[in-house]
Order: structure tokens, then sequence, then C-alpha cells
């Protein structure tokens, strides 16, 4: 019998830091938006789109981490606090591509959630994209071209205990992103989301501590017994994985790709 260690990454020799691109895909020209690109999911796209050839903007909350994604893209770096909504659409009236990744996760009985932390998530994971949306189609019209591109989560579409914040907001986003796919798609623009299961990034390493006091287990348990308790594959998404989903998404083969939930989950959902 082979065992998996789900922490370990996966390392393959197809498996690098931007990956393979998808044939005939040239961004040469293209502004995109990366929210939340400092690390993790959001860092891998932007590091694959500029490898695509477009010019990446870099926002996160992370203002030195920006930078350094940056400085590796070629592209620019914006240090924002996405609940400072006044200052979201600025950020997308350029935009080609736009990927709303940015978010955060807080784990507590419903009982316990903090209002002021699911209204921060209400603001920094739907509002915020709304605005940056609202503020790139323009031009995305005038273009005829425009790809959105919405990191939703399988908690777009199941629900897990202790999660009431991140589970509305992803449920939320896959029903924007498909008002935009409808209203979009005969202009140009898609829309989609993508619902990983958990990947391998700074979000997920910080909940470990959470799960563990919600479910009353070890910290070690974590990862074999909630996050991956439900999945065949037993093992974390890596970053990369994800990344290359959302080029695609902005390929020629994907045009007719429009208001689709597309899982990358080991089967997660399928049970």
């Amino acid at each position: 019998m082979t065992t998996v260690d789900p922490v370990a990454p996966v390392t393959t020799a197809s498996m690098t830091e931007t990956g393979p691109l998808a044939a005939g895909l040239d961004l040469t020209g293209r502004t995109a938006v990366v929210t939340g690109a400092a690390s993790g999911i959001g860092r891998a796209c932007a590091l694959a789109l500029a490898a695509a050839g477009a010019r990446v903007r870099v926002v996160d909350l992370d203002g030195a981490g920006a930078q350094e994604v940056a400085a590796v893209t070629g592209g620019e770096a914006r240090a924002v606090d996405l609940a400072e909504l006044d200052v979201v659409a600025a950020l997308g009236q350029d935009a080609d591509i736009v990927v709303n990744n940015a978010g955060f996760q807080v784990v507590r009985p419903l009982e316990d959630f903090p209002p002021d932390a699911f209204h921060r998530m209400l603001t920094v994971m739907v509002e915020a994209p709304f605005r940056l949306v609202r503020a790139a189609l323009p031009g995305m019209y005038e273009r005829g071209w425009g790809r959105v591109v919405n990191i939703s989560s399988v908690h777009g579409l199941r629900a897990s205990a202790f999660k009431a914040g991140y589970v509305t907001v992803k449920h939320a986003l896959e029903g924007f992103s498909k008002v935009v796919a409808v209203e979009g798609g005969p202009r140009g623009v898609t829309s989609n989301c993508i619902n990983p299961g958990y990947v391998r990034t700074p979000l997920v390493e910080r909940q470990i501590a959470e799960q563990a006091a919600a479910h009353a287990i070890p910290q070690d348990r974590v990862v074999g017994d909630v996050l991956l308790a439900r999945s065949p594959i037993k093992r974390l998404i890596e970053p990369t994985e994800v990344a290359q989903l959302a080029v695609y998404l902005c390929s020629p083969q994907a045009s007719f790709i429009n208001g689709a939930s597309l899982t990358i989950d080991g089967a997660w959902t399928a049970q």
C-alpha cells in the first residue's frame, strides 16, 4: 500500500513555479489585476500571468510581499486594504484581466462568530470584487475582450461547520460571477469561478490552530482528520495547480467557458 504525506509538496518534473502555459496563449499588452497576490494562490497567478506576457498589478495588504512579487514579474505593486472601498475602483479601470483572490478565514461556531469579522469578510471578499469588476468592465467592453477569474472555493458550493463568514462570501461570489458572465458574454467578457479544495497557502496554515480548537483535537490531526477528511486524494493542492487553470481561462481555447464553477478538489465535492 502506498501512503501519501498530505503535507509534503508535490514535486514532479512538470510542476514548476509557473507551470506550462496553454498553447497559443499570449497576453502581451494585457493588464492583469490580481488581489491577494503577495503569497499563495494570488502569487502563483501573478507569476503565471506574467509568464504569458501580461503586465501584472500586484495588489495586497502586505506591501513588502507585493513589492517582491512585482519585482519578480516586472509588474507594479499596490499596497491596498480592500476594505477601504474608495480606493478599489481605481485598481481596475484599465484592467483586461481581473483575478479576485484576496481573502481571509475565521473559524468559530456561529454563536461565537465575531460580527465585525463577518462584516469585513463581506467587504473584502464580495463588495471589493464587485467594485473592482464594475470599474474594469467599461474598458473591457470597449476592447471587446476581458477575463474575470474569481478564486472561490469548494465552500462556494458546499458548507462546513464553523465557517459562517467564509461560506457566505464564497456563495455570494459565485452568484456575482454568474451575473458578470451573463452580462459580459455578448461583449467579449467571460467570468468564471475556480473552486479549490484545501490549497497549501498561508490562509490554510493559519486556520489549523482554530480548527483544532473548534473540533477539540490536536493540531497535528487537523490536516488529515478535518481538511482532507472528505478528499479521496490525500494531499493539499499546490498554488500552481490553481494558477494554471486561471491562466487557461484566459486562453483562446477557453473562450466558451463562461459562468462556470470549476472544481480542483480531488473529488471533495463529488461525495
